[in-house]
């Protein structure tokens, strides 16, 4: 029987592209598990006890539908915000959130700004609309603010995005920067800005809601999958102005966060004790990791994220090299995809046990290059 024809020319088009390959797929290529899970981004710290407790109790009811609406949750972040639930969505993830933004706004030949090397989800979203993806390159390891408000002008761009702090290098720009960059915009230009990792920035990185919230070209997203340790759950939301975010509602959907993951969202938020826990613990790893990467002579990039990116004092070939002896040696790490930072590891913040397997695998790793 010959195959189905009746694909887009678009789709037809694309690569068959995954933008991260899973740490369960390598597992299931190597036949055996990783020792230490250091390249995700997860928080192996866990979430709240208070949310094990919700999904507990929420799990008899896993046969009923999430509220389309995620009223409870959206209620909870918009006291949260300080911002009235309208101006709040909740979505599987910022990768989803990121996927409807891009479909708001890309049709085919959309020229869209980004930083070349950032975030690849965003690309693979831009792709699958028919976008035309304009980059810049990093400027010492940090995204270029100028070069991304360039491009955006020169190509009268209606998107851009920009991830502050920044993944994969974990660098940050400061809030007033951050304002002088998005003011500097036209108006006509949309400012998708990836905070996934606010939580363990410094409080000057990150503007206030307030300082953004009137601007309907800026939308800002967030994420329960990183310090508050609910990667499996895939819940994220964006806020801005409620005129700009309504459009969000046209298209996401609207079943798509699940039941447990609204109440374990819910219950992560109200407990603002454990989530300072974690980010002293995030910041106790950070300061380990680069202590265990100087001693094998890396270079530790500052970090306000919960990984920390090295140099690993050469090119791609040698940060590969590093990346391949660790995994081959049942150590999950990645590393950046893009020159010039790809001659970089990258390693997540995690429990001293996992730590430790790194400290003691790194050096084995690095005697082998030699």
């Amino acid at each position: 029987m010959p195959a189905f024809s009746r694909f887009t020319p678009l789709a037809e088009s694309l690569p068959p592209t995954v933008p991260f390959v899973g740490p369960e797929t390598q597992e299931r290529a190597r036949g055996e598990s990783f020792r230490a899970r250091l390249g995700a981004n997860e928080s192996g710290f866990g979430p709240s006890p208070a949310v094990i407790d919700a999904i507990a109790r929420e799990a008899a009811m896993s046969w009923r539908y999430g509220d389309p609406e995620n009223h409870d949750l959206r209620t909870a972040l918009g006291a949260y915000l300080g911002l009235s639930p309208e101006a709040v969505v909740v979505g599987e993830g910022i990768d989803a959130l990121l996927g409807l933004m891009v479909r708001l706004i890309v049709e085919p030949g959309t020229p869209v700004v980004t930083s070349l090397g950032a975030y690849p989800t965003f690309n693979f979203h831009v792709a699958g609309f028919g976008g035309r993806l304009v980059t810049v390159p990093y400027r010492d390891d940090r995204e270029d603010l100028e070069a991304l408000a360039e491009a955006a002008a020169r190509e009268d761009a209606p998107l851009v995005y920009l991830s502050n702090p920044d993944n994969p290098m974990g660098t940050w720009h400061s809030a007033d920067e951050i304002l002088a960059f998005a003011r500097s915009l036209p108006e006509t230009t949309m400012l998708a800005l990836d905070e996934a990792y606010c939580e363990t920035a410094p409080a000057d990185a990150i503007p206030a809601v307030s300082a953004l919230a009137l601007m309907p070209n800026v939308v800002r997203f967030r994420t329960f999958s990183k310090a508050y340790g609910l990667a499996g759950q895939r819940v994220g939301y964006v806020f801005g102005d409620p005129e700009t975010v309504s459009r969000f509602h046209r298209v996401r959907n609207h079943f798509g966060v699940n039941r447990l993951g609204q109440a374990a969202s819910l219950a992560a938020l109200q407990d603002q004790a454990w989530l300072e826990t974690v980010i002293a613990r995030v910041s106790s790893a950070r300061e380990r990791i680069a202590e265990i990467g100087r001693a094998n002579g890396f270079a530790p990039i500052p970090s306000a994220t919960n990984f920390v990116t090295m140099d690993c004092g050469g090119d791609s070939a040698r940060a590969k090299a590093v990346l391949e002896g660790l995994v081959s040696r049942g150590v999950f790490i990645r590393m950046p995809g893009v020159a010039p930072l790809n001659r970089c590891i990258r390693i997540s913040a995690a429990p001293e046990s996992e730590l430790a397997i790194f400290e003691e695998t790194l050096p084995e790793v690095v005697a082998g290059l030699e």
